[in-house]
């Protein structure tokens, strides 16, 4: 079958090369009844100019030849095109199946051979391309969608990292208008804010070394400052009075833990839930005697039960309008006096364990400066 230029076919080309017009012929007859493209050459001169023309699958070619031999033939067509070689020849002496295959045939058959056995070895080439071309499609196909993972993965990390950004933006203006609140509120009670610092860090600290959550460490931080938040329902004349407190006075003094808890209730924060809860009960105590529900023992939230020796190591250790501050040895028998009665005993013994640590951060605080005064979030 002669072939011109324009010829397209969905079929396999089988190129034949023989200087032998009869085998051309008779391997192009088989070939073609096989259901494929055939078309022959008689020269590997010939066959290089068929193969520049058209794509061509596989090349059958005789060794010995004229002017360019199989060997050479074969040596060109592996330099330059992706065709498979089998090798024919009749010449059993010089040339053996290793030494062919190495060259780079895919195939080496012994003249004479029977036609039906060059179609089983054509099979069997063209399947093993189909299987290969097959296959670098699908790795192909694998690595486009892996650049394009790669670059959704590129994106989606962009977008995350914008994300979090834009979270601890949020978070920061969050906690830091929450803490402009209390600061605000304390300042009606307190002659600074250090007080508020204090609480949070001291809390903290404690609530780590009981063994809380990295998570809850960090909103016990921020939520106890909040504990006195109520107090901005206080009158001034009871909150402000520099004497004793009449009982009724008390009483409404009593009414800033739940007024605290109403005014940081039905939030989704984890935050302002911890707040909440720490406003509610911080005056409670361990023995029942506390207010303004008189719970006891486990009934009291564990972050209370923080937070009121907190509160009550602080306030006996600084000064206020009303009193001086008493000395550290007092404040600290007055704590221990007060395990298992005011105080949780396991609270107790932790806060006292680690005394050094909560003087440490009283000694840091009566060093920051007024502007500095406001806890600001890590960040994440």
């Amino acid at each position: 079958m002669e072939l011109d230029d324009t010829y397209v076919s969905d079929r396999p080309h089988i190129l034949v090369v023989d200087d032998e017009r009869m085998i051309r012929e008779i391997l192009q007859e088989v070939i073609e009844h096989a259901g494929y493209v055939c078309s022959t050459a008689g020269s590997g001169e010939e066959a290089l100019l068929i193969l520049e023309r058209m794509e061509t699958e596989v090349v059958i070619t005789d060794i010995v030849m004229p002017d360019l031999s199989g060997i050479d033939l074969l040596s060109r067509i592996k330099g330059r095109y992706r065709s498979d070689v089998i090798v024919i020849t009749g010449n059993t002496d010089n040339f053996n199946y290793e030494e062919i295959v190495e060259k780079g045939a895919s195939d080496f058959l012994y003249k004479p051979f029977n036609p039906r056995e060059l179609v089983i070895r054509l099979h069997r080439i063209l399947r093993e391309r189909a299987l290969i071309a097959e296959r670098n499609k699908t790795y192909e196909s694998l690595e486009v969608t892996n650049q394009q993972l790669m670059r959704y993965g590129k994106d989606l990390n962009e977008t995350i990292l914008d994300l979090k950004a834009a979270h601890q933006e949020l978070k920061e203006s969050y906690l830091d208008t929450i803490h402009r609140l209390v600061l605000a509120a304390e300042y009606r009670d307190e002659d600074t804010g250090e007080h508020i610092v204090r609480i949070g860090l001291y809390s903290a600290n404690l609530a780590e070394k009981l063994g809380f959550p990295d998570r809850e460490v960090q909103n016990i931080l921020y939520a106890a400052p909040m504990h006195d938040v109520g107090k901005i329902g206080i009158p001034d004349s009871i909150l402000m009075k520099p004497g004793k407190l009449t009982a009724e006075e008390f009483e409404t003094m009593k009414t800033h833990t739940a007024i605290g808890a109403k005014l940081l209730a039905n939030s989704r924060s984890e935050i302002l839930h911890t707040a909440e809860q720490i406003a509610l009960s911080h005056h409670e105590k361990w023995n029942g005697r506390g207010y303004p529900q008189g719970i006891s023992g486990r009934e009291i939230p564990m972050v209370g039960r923080i937070v009121s020796i907190a509160d009550v190591f602080d306030a006996l250790t600084s000064k206020r309008p009303y009193k001086d501050p008493h000395p550290m040895e007092d404040a600290i028998e007055i704590i221990e006096r007060e395990r298992g009665g005011h105080f949780d005993p396991q609270v107790v013994d932790v806060f006292l364990e680690h005394i050094d640590e909560m003087l440490k951060i009283k000694e840091e605080v009566n060093k920051i400066e007024p502007e500095s005064i406001i806890p600001r979030p890590e960040a994440e």
